[in-house]
């Protein structure tokens, strides 16, 4: 118990007083009642009473008092008339005496020890309590008191959850039962402090299972990682912004071919149009050639709106949204997009989609994002070599030999490659091998790659050239037939 240096020395001379106070009355009683008893052993209550008050040394000298008075009151008793009875009374006082001092020693030293080690505890700036199953605080350190506002004295005995406001990653039960079966259990909790502000801490319970009588306890110790939580948010932020720019700027390099690829069914349209009215302004209308002018009329207008739909997607800033995609339906779509780009370059391209490829989960936007950079990235990467070597080869299939299945999406070039340390740096911000090149295509695609909680690698292609893979997981209810049994 903590004193303050004003209030230690009238208290410790009212504990000497109540001490040497309870020696003489028993000292009295001893000496001067006609009892035959040893009521000398009441001076183990003395010696219980000081172990609480005194320290070591203090204990020491109380129990000499006793003993010594003990002596004392025999020989003024007995004089030299001694009887066995009276030495064996005298002689099971004082061991009584010794042994209730050897006892309060021990009780001050596991005392001492468990002060030390709660002070220690106290040295973290980790909260950490104490509380039974019922989640009832016995325990609260000072970093607790420091992280959630509330003193030891305050929240001893209330309920954690009701004084915190804790909330779960998943439901109380299933926490309990993995801390009963393992004895441990972490995982992040959002806790409310005094003041009302939301902390969120990497929680770490530890069970102590009963022993020796004693009830079951949980030992929590919760590391506040609010700010970090907020720093990765900042960062998962400043990526998507990064990721939105790169997005636009993409678009702006392609301007012309999205010009192209609008323009042309627009002047299909009005071609259609007017070769229509032709129709019907003959003497006799052939109204089945009419028909045909309206059919590709329509026809040529879907397709510019589908241009333009996918550009709205592209330039639209939501927030990802996981759904399931057919890969190879994504990877027609980059195509449509890039069609002009690929012809002004003289690229050819070798598609490879076979029917039936099971669905992924992932948001369109980003992951075409990541195959426009790709495909992008092959094109430049062959204008160095003669036009007819330019051969660009994507695919998309499936790998079921991997722990899990995944769907593959490669973009495979015949440029002149990379070696092997321009390759271990490709996905590094800002590294680029172009001259006006800003470096951050490939890393802002592997982010979002690994966001879809997928793999994207870069390897020499044979004869010549790089491939691009990138390696999205399968869930289980998308996987195609064969590929579940596999995964069984």
């Amino acid at each position: 118990m903590s004193r303050s240096s004003a209030e230690r020395p009238s208290q410790c001379w009212m504990r000497l007083l109540m001490i040497g106070g309870l020696c003489a009355v028993i000292f009295l009683i001893d000496t001067l009642s006609p009892m035959d008893m040893a009521i000398a052993v009441l001076y183990g209550a003395v010696v219980l009473f000081a172990s609480a008050e005194l320290d070591r040394r203090g204990l020491l000298l109380v129990s000499g008092g006793c003993v010594f008075l003990t002596v004392l009151s025999f020989i003024i008793t007995h004089g030299e008339a001694y009887t066995l009875a009276a030495t064996m009374r005298a002689v099971v006082a004082i061991a009584a005496i010794a042994i209730t001092t050897l006892l309060a020693r021990r009780n001050q030293d596991a005392t001492a020890s468990l002060r030390d080690q709660a002070a220690l505890l106290d040295l973290s700036h980790d909260a950490i309590f104490v509380r039974d199953l019922g989640g009832v605080i016995t325990y609260w350190s000072r970093g607790a008191h420091q992280l959630y506002g509330w003193s030891a004295s305050e929240a001893v005995g209330l309920q954690t959850e009701a004084l915190l406001r804790t909330r779960f990653p998943c439901p109380l039960d299933h926490i309990m039962a993995e801390l009963e079966s393992t004895g441990q259990w972490d995982g992040e909790l959002v806790h409310t402090t005094r003041d009302g502000r939301k902390v969120v801490c990497l929680s770490r319970w530890s069970l102590q299972r009963e022993a020796q009588g004693r009830p079951p306890r949980i030992m929590e110790t919760n590391h506040d990682i609010t700010a970090r939580k907020q720093a990765e948010d900042d960062l998962h932020q400043a990526r998507s912004d990064i990721a939105y720019v790169t997005r636009l700027s993409t678009l702006g390099e392609l301007a012309t071919s999205i010009a192209h690829e609008v323009n042309q069914p627009l002047a299909a349209i009005v071609t259609n149009g007017e070769a229509g009215l032709r129709w019907l302004q003959r003497d006799v209308p052939d109204l089945g050639e009419v028909q045909l002018s309206m059919s590709r009329m329509i026809s040529n207008a879907q397709r510019a709106s589908n241009v333009v739909g996918r550009l709205r997607a592209l330039v639209r800033r939501d927030a990802p949204d996981h759904l399931p995609l057919d890969g190879g339906e994504l990877v027609e779509d980059c195509l449509l997009l890039l069609e002009r780009e690929l012809a002004n370059n003289r690229v050819k391209v070798c598609p490879s989609f076979p029917p039936d490829l099971p669905r992924v989960r992932g948001d369109r936007v980003q992951l075409q994002q990541v195959v426009i950079n790709l495909v992008l990235n092959a094109a430049q990467a062959m204008q160095a070599v003669p036009e007819e070597e330019r051969v660009l080869r994507i695919s998309v299939h499936c790998d079921g030999a991997t722990p899990a299945p995944c769907l593959l999406i490669e973009v495979e070039d015949s440029g002149p490659g990379a070696p092997p340390q321009v390759l271990n740096a490709l996905f590094t911000p800002f590294f680029t091998t172009k001259k006006d090149g800003i470096g951050i295509g490939l890393s802002i695609s592997r982010s979002i790659v690994e966001a879809h909680e997928g793999r994207i690698l870069a390897t020499p292609a044979e004869p010549r050239g790089l491939r691009m893979t990138v390696q999205l997981p399968i869930t289980g209810d998308m996987a195609a037939p064969g590929l579940q049994e596999k995964a069984s």
